[in-house]
């Protein structure tokens, strides 16, 4: 399986971005390009089991800048676990305040910057 480099660096700086939307420090701009990192039917299932469309968690996401002051996000233990063409499945762990989470993510990855398809979260710690 390939590309697991690629898409480790996308799921860290995709998280750098989060950490730094929420705690206030990220400019502006940079919402665009997070945005612009989730495809068109991007959806995703919360650790309380919410199943979100791409609309909404841009929504929450952006309405929460500088709502966490501080924050930092840690993430652990990146793993390609599947990949079939241009698909990758991915799964890692991201803590946050000593509470973490288990997610698996699918992610397009054919050459150009890797696209957030699918991500499921599960509360741990």
């Amino acid at each position: 399986m390939g590309g697991g480099p690629v898409i480790a660096a996308e799921i860290v700086r995709h998280h750098q971005v989060i950490e730094r939307w929420l705690a206030g420090t990220a400019a502006r701009d940079e919402f665009a390009r997070f945005a612009g990192a989730h495809g068109p039917a991007f959806t995703m299932v919360t650790p309380d089991g919410r199943a979100l469309a791409r609309e909404r968690v841009l929504a929450e996401v952006e309405a929460a800048y500088g709502t966490a002051p501080g924050l930092v996000v840690e993430i652990r233990d990146i793993r390609v676990v599947a990949g079939e063409g241009s698909l990758v499945v991915a799964s890692y762990e991201e803590w946050q305040g000593g509470r973490g989470r288990r997610s698996s993510a699918v992610l397009r990855a054919d050459g150009g910057a890797p696209v957030w398809l699918r991500l499921h979260e599960t509360w741990i710690g």
